[in-house]
């Protein structure tokens, strides 16, 4: 920006100039061909600077929209390292207080988001590394969400990429696969929602969904859903809204009902019985999604391809023409 100045002070004086000129008779017209020449850079930078701010602009944009759409908001990543401290036998994260956060002087939170990270223990230990403030020497509480660690440094934030959630994700990816005895996670449960959520019983299944490259290097994973509702014994499929939605109530439900998902036996073991009808269509369900998802997907890494060849093309265009330019 100071480049821009400097060209505009150089350009304005010329300008003036001739202006003065031609309020004293002595010019009749105004020559601007060589200010437009001076100001020819000014105007690049400008026009580079505006692109620059709409090109982070989008790229913002889509990083939220693919955290919504990965559901990796903070509450999520959260329960994912509270789910595999208790697999694994550690202690739990404990809440903690942070001024100006917790106790939340708006009211609005009903849960501490800062935690205290206990003693972990074996290879698990390592993800206390870091936590130690660099000047004070005193041990930081550690946060979840982006918004709350900005700008301070008497938390620590734990990202996706941070070594306690990584730990946490391949822990819970080994337990998809575990089996027998070695397995710990429950591969069935019973959810419980309003009635004005859904009208009859409903099977929903999660499947992981990953895709890679030709180098087997991890292009995208996510976790994917699909079901149906149980009309008369007949498996009616539910499209990806309703499926949401029922997710949703489900878990909304289980917050203000703390321990509420129990159903009477009787039905447990009519629901039991239900499930070899039913367990070829929710297959079939779970591949549908699949394939639509994978087609949107792979359409958007062509178009993101073909959107990254463009402006790598262009900005080599214009760096060679920028030097043949200074060598001319």
């Amino acid at each position: 920006m100071n480049n821009i100045r400097e060209d505009l002070g150089k350009v304005g004086p010329v300008i003036a100039e001739q202006v003065e000129e031609a309020m004293l008779g002595q010019r009749t017209q105004l020559d601007t061909a060589a200010a437009e020449r001076e100001t020819e850079g000014v105007r690049r930078m400008l026009r580079f600077d505006r692109d620059l701010r709409e090109r982070i602009a989008a790229l913002h944009e889509q990083l939220q929209e693919s955290r919504r759409d990965l559901r990796v908001s903070p509450e999520n990543v959260q329960k994912v390292v509270e789910i595999a401290l208790e697999l694994a036998e550690q202690p739990a994260l404990r809440p903690a207080d942070l001024p100006g956060v917790w106790p939340d002087p708006t009211g609005r939170r009903k849960a501490s988001p800062v935690f205290t990270m206990p003693p972990l223990r074996g290879s698990w230990a390592a993800c206390s590394e870091g936590l130690e403030h660099p000047h004070t020497r005193q041990v930081r509480p550690i946060v979840f969400d982006h918004d709350i660690a900005g700008g301070r440094d008497d938390v620590v934030l734990v990202h996706l990429n941070h070594r306690l959630v990584q730990m946490a994700l391949r822990l819970l990816r080994a337990e998809i696969w575990a089996s027998g005895e070695r397995r710990k996670l429950n591969r069935a449960t019973v959810r419980i929602v309003p009635n004005d959520a859904l009208e009859l019983p409903a099977v929903i299944a999660h499947a992981r969904l990953m895709l890679t490259g030709c180098d087997n290097q991890r292009l995208h994973e996510e976790i994917i859903t699909a079901g149906g509702l149980l009309r008369e014994g007949r498996f009616n499929r539910m499209n990806v809204g309703e499926v949401q939605r029922a997710l949703h109530a489900a878990d909304d439900y289980a917050n203000m009902h703390v321990g509420a998902d129990t159903i009477p036996k009787a039905l447990e073991r009519r629901l039991i019985e239900l499930w070899p009808t039913h367990d070829q269509s929710l297959h079939q369900s779970l591949d549908v999604r699949m394939r639509d998802r994978t087609d949107g997907l792979q359409k958007q890494l062509a178009d993101r391809a073909e959107k990254e060849q463009q402006d790598v093309t262009a900005i080599l265009t214009e760096l060679r023409s920028s030097i043949l330019a200074e060598l001319h």
